[in-house]
């Protein structure tokens, strides 16, 4: 099967099966039966991260769209929301699903690749990919949906515990950064395939570390993982296990770690204010290896026997003038 033969049987099983149906709407079409305004149907669609024809008349929406839009509405919170809130909840949606399609569709590909391979010069390679695409979809779907719900159980369960409730969507978390040491200077010597080896192996031991003490990740930003915890006592479990077991490991270069403590603004899963930028800074001037707190956190740790604390000399850094960093160590391991 040539190339282009194979690109077009793709495509036409993807649209089959991924669609849930043809394109036999209009974007005008979509709002009334969807009983919303075109402008509506066209600002969350864009949200999500669809292309939008400037075509009123393109049939380029299926069945599935309406519902979708009946489904986002039918969330009361959303449907009393301003235009504004809508737009930025269909825009993370939409981000966050386009990030797992862009290496889900790998897996759909290999898959129907091997299918194809296995099933001899007499199959019908068109019904091998359709059914390869269904059916890998399928399976990624629910992965997705018991993972999804297992998180939320998760977070629901950490908002519902939270023992110092602050207004709006301000939490007061301990937030950390853990990132790689000369990873620049790596990356222009490192072969794409040795590249994303170095990435797994960070990756893979970060998350352990930081989920096995309770806290959760952030997000990952190349050479780089933010984490939170609910306490100062978890996060710092979290930073001496990053720097433990990526030392044990071997096969990431140094880390440099720091956390602050205090309040955050949550926002779509991401957060934001003073106490993020702190830790960031912190984590600039951390020496490879160690781990730097603010005094927050330094404050709320203090007593707690497994560890010990060098208070430092403050710094100035970009966004503070006074900065006082506090070296965390566990507790019984020399200083320096």
């Amino acid at each position: 099967m040539g190339s282009q033969e194979r690109s077009e049987l793709v495509r036409s099983a993807a649209e089959q099966s991924l669609l849930a149906g043809s394109r036999r709407y209009n974007r005008l079409e979509v709002a009334e039966k969807a009983g919303v305004t075109p402008e509506l149907a066209r600002r969350l669609w864009v949200s999500l991260g669809f292309p939008a024809s400037e075509d009123d008349s393109a049939r380029d929406y299926t069945d599935a769209d309406i519902a979708a839009i009946h489904r986002f509405l039918e969330v009361g919170s959303l449907a009393a929301a301003d235009t504004r809130q809508q737009a930025a909840t269909a825009r993370t949606i939409g981000q966050t699903m386009a990030r797992l399609a862009e290496w889900q569709v790998d897996l759909v590909i290999d898959e129907i690749d091997r299918r194809v391979a296995e099933a001899g010069p007499d199959a019908d390679p068109a019904e091998i990919t359709r059914s390869a695409t269904a059916e890998t979809a399928e399976l990624l779907e629910s992965l997705l949906s018991y993972a999804w719900r297992r998180h939320l159980d998760a977070s629901l369960a950490r908002h519902l515990e939270d023992t110092a409730p602050a207004p709006d969507s301000t939490r007061i978390l301990a937030v950390g950064f853990a990132d790689m040491v000369g990873y620049t200077r790596l990356t222009r010597h490192l072969h794409p395939d040795e590249l994303s080896t170095l990435l797994e192996a960070f990756e893979s031991t970060t998350a352990a570390a930081i989920a096995e003490n309770g806290g959760w990740v952030i997000k990952n930003v190349g050479d780089e993982v933010m984490f939170a915890a609910e306490s100062p006592l978890a996060a710092a479990r979290i930073a001496l296990d990053l720097q433990e077991s990526t030392m044990t490991v071997g096969t990431t270069p140094e880390l440099r770690v720091a956390l602050a403590y205090g309040p955050v603004l949550q926002r779509f899963g991401d957060l934001y204010g003073s106490v993020v930028n702190m830790a960031a800074r912190l984590t600039g001037v951390a020496r490879p290896g160690t781990i730097l707190i603010d005094d927050g956190a330094a404050a709320e740790l203090e007593g707690e026997r497994e560890f010990s604390i060098r208070h430092l000399r403050s710094v100035r850094v970009r966004g503070f003038n006074r900065l006082r960093p506090h070296l965390l160590r566990r507790n019984g391991k020399a200083s320096s």
